[in-house]
């Protein structure tokens, strides 16, 4: 059996194309009880692996091994051989396929039948990939006019989460996605999101589809999102009214106790004491009294991006975004001088949201400056990930350009646990 780590109440739910577990974590802290993960990739599957063990750990009341992980004192492997194989065995590392969905579901059924008894899931969460469905994605798929990729059979994963739910017959589910979702069409034309309500509907559940933005659940960000969200038919489960959250610090304060760091360095001790953090990050725990940091680490900028951002940062600083169009002759490398004006873009360190965190952080930070021009560089993923909602306490695996992309493409964990809150008390009724 999978040790419970909800907090109370034993509410069971199943997270698909789960990521990094950024909406996982939302639901885990409101007390819902993980049975099992499925993600494609190897690294964002290692970085819900770890996180999982935090949870299992902080339930026992001892972070030692956790943290010392995080220090580099002991290994992977040496961390891993304290937590249980029911544990690490709930993250299944699977491509989602027809060929591969009765293996999953094989595996989830296992997690789910304990001593004769078979857990009921409460819940169904997740999202298919977003690239898909993203305006920029498409925009790059027209451009290139590949029509193989036009065709990206991505566009039909949501086949797939329907199969989920007339297998697991949950009370409800929870669908994250991007706003391209709404007027993204197949190989033939025809509009995807009436496809996927259809097939949805079909596995016996309401569907209700609403604009999210993050920046009113308390996240420091403006993200709009598609929350789709379903419940079983002639049951009085609905969509929730989430009540409006704003964060009051500034972005620059949220990063203002991490320490300075310049282009290609990293540092791991914090620049002020908790008692001087702002109150976004003392309020929401975003960072603890005996936490460990990590992953402050800096791109190495070369010395003509760090020429450009200083020009970006000074022009945002007199309330103008700089275009590329207007540098230097001797700055521009790019061939398109008439499209992506907006390149270089300054984190809007005087507001308290910034402009969206994308996983287009793992090719380049030229869209995500940090705003104070004595460090001008890019953000570090700790940096990405604050912004987000992410606890320093969380750890993402893999390479850095691939930190960033689990980071980008998360649901932020604050956004999800009031979701999940709201949906938690209707099972309390």
């Amino acid at each position: 059996m999978l040790y419970d780590l909800g907090v109370n109440d034993n509410l069971n739910f199943i997270d698909l194309f789960a990521g990094a577990g950024g909406l996982s974590e939302g639901f885990i802290r409101a007390g819902f009880n993980p049975i099992a993960h499925v993600e494609m990739n190897e690294d964002a599957s290692k970085t819900l692996e770890t996180r999982l063990a935090y949870h299992y750990l902080r339930m026992l009341g001892n972070l030692k091994p956790y943290y010392d992980y995080e220090k580099g004192k002991i290994s992977r492997q040496e961390f891993l051989e304290v937590i249980p194989d029911e544990v690490k065995e709930s993250v299944i590392n699977e491509t989602m396929s027809e060929m591969t969905l009765p293996l999953i579901f094989r595996k989830i059924d296992n997690m789910l039948n304990v001593d004769g008894q078979r857990k009921h899931v409460h819940l169904i969460v997740g999202g298919p990939p977003c690239q898909a469905y993203s305006l920029v994605g498409r925009a790059r798929i027209l451009k290139k006019e590949n029509k193989e990729r036009e065709s990206d059979s991505r566009k039909t994963l949501y086949l797939l989460y329907a199969r989920f739910l007339q297998h697991f017959n949950p009370d409800m589910f929870v669908f994250e996605n991007v706003l391209g979702l709404n007027t993204v069409k197949d190989i033939n034309g025809n509009l995807i999101y009436p496809q996927l309500k259809q097939s949805l509907e079909d596995a016996g559940y309401i569907v209700v589809k609403r604009e999210q933005d993050a920046e009113n659940f308390g996240v420091p960000q403006k993200r709009k999102r598609l929350i789709i969200i379903g419940w079983r038919n002639n049951t009085n489960h609905f969509y929730p009214d989430f009540p409006v959250t704003k964060n009051e610090s500034l972005v620059k304060k949220i990063l203002a106790d991490l320490p300075i760091v310049s282009r290609g360095d990293s540092e791991n001790k914090y620049r002020l004491p908790l008692c001087k953090s702002c109150s976004y990050v003392k309020d929401n725990q975003i960072r603890e009294h005996r936490e460990v940091l990590t992953l402050h680490e800096a791109r190495k900028n070369s010395d003509k991006d760090v020429e450009i951002y200083k020009k970006v940062i000074r022009a945002w600083n007199k309330g103008e975004r700089l275009r590329y169009d207007k540098l230097p002759k001797r700055l521009k490398s790019h061939k398109n001088q008439n499209g992506f004006l907006d390149r270089f873009k300054v984190v809007e360190g005087k507001w308290t949201a910034c402009h969206t965190i994308l996983a287009h952080l793992a090719k380049d930070g030229h869209y995500f400056i940090h705003p104070d021009i004595k460090q001008c560089r890019s953000i570090t993923p700790r940096e990405a990930a604050r912004l987000q909602s992410f606890p320093d306490n969380y750890y993402f695996e893999g390479s850095r350009t691939s930190r960033f992309m689990q980071i980008g493409n998360a649901v932020p964990p604050m956004m999800a646990e009031i979701i999940a809150n709201s949906i938690r008390n209707q099972f309390l009724l």
